[in-house]
């Protein structure tokens, strides 16, 4: 489905993502670990189109028509359209508006008002806190339930990549785990997730492919399975 090769990101001086290769086959959870200033975020928003990218190749092949698509050139409302969506670090949720003021504004490049209630009520289904909380403002609500805003939020241009920034931040362990299962509903029911996540351990256990980056640059690959066994991974991430 995506396909990147040699990804470079730059802020000035800084060379953030190093020539980062990594493909996203539909149906997978692929996950993105590493420490903080290692380049998961730079490399996810750079595939949203939200920082500037140098890439030899990055592709999105649509579900919907079959098309491959260069993503270059793109700006981030046309890969929305396109079908892909990020629930991004810090939620950004709009602490002004009511749970459903912001879900809606999840779909503002869609027109299909009955599709849309169909997703609204879809979120609510994963998330009941957020149909209880409907017109209760965003800012109001807890780290939890602002983390599961985001997430609904992005549901809400249907997407079919799905990509998920630091999910579990800030969250108490219980909800990491909850909001662990809602990412195994959301991929058992037909969307295909990237995941960026300083959580290994629980990242690991859901993906069914891993990268790990270091210093912007991909250092170790494989399933979630090998990387969860591989020595080097347990010493720097998992605790030994």
């Amino acid at each position: 489905m995506l396909e990147i090769e040699k990804l470079n990101v730059r802020y000035g001086g800084i060379h953030a993502v190093r020539d980062v290769s990594l493909s996203i086959a539909r149906g997978e959870i692929v996950t993105l670990i590493g420490a903080n200033g290692a380049g998961k975020s730079s490399t996810i928003r750079a595939i949203m189109g939200l920082v500037k990218a140098a890439s030899a190749k990055m592709a999105y092949t649509s579900p919907r028509t079959g098309q491959t698509i260069p993503l270059s050139g793109l700006s981030a409302d046309e890969r929305v359209k396109l079908g892909i969506a990020l629930s991004p670090e810090g939620r950004r949720i709009l602490p002004h508006l009511t749970v459903e003021e912001n879900l809606r504004l999840g779909a503002y490049s869609r027109s299909d008002a009955a599709g849309i209630a169909e997703d609204m009520e879809y979120g609510y289904s994963l998330f009941p806190r957020l149909k209880e909380r409907r017109r209760q403002r965003g800012g109001t609500l807890s780290g939890g339930e602002q983390q599961m805003l985001a997430v609904a939020r992005a549901l809400m241009s249907r997407p079919d990549l799905l990509m998920l920034d630091e999910p579990s931040l800030g969250l108490a362990p219980i909800l990491v785990e909850e909001v662990f299962g809602i990412i195994r509903t959301i991929n058992a029911q037909g969307r295909t997730i990237l995941l960026v996540e300083q959580n290994a351990f629980a990242a690991l256990k859901v993906a069914h492919k891993a990268y790990v980056l270091e210093t912007g640059a991909v250092t170790i690959q494989g399933s979630g399975e090998e990387l969860l066994r591989d020595p080097r991974i347990r010493e720097a991430y998992l605790g030994g």
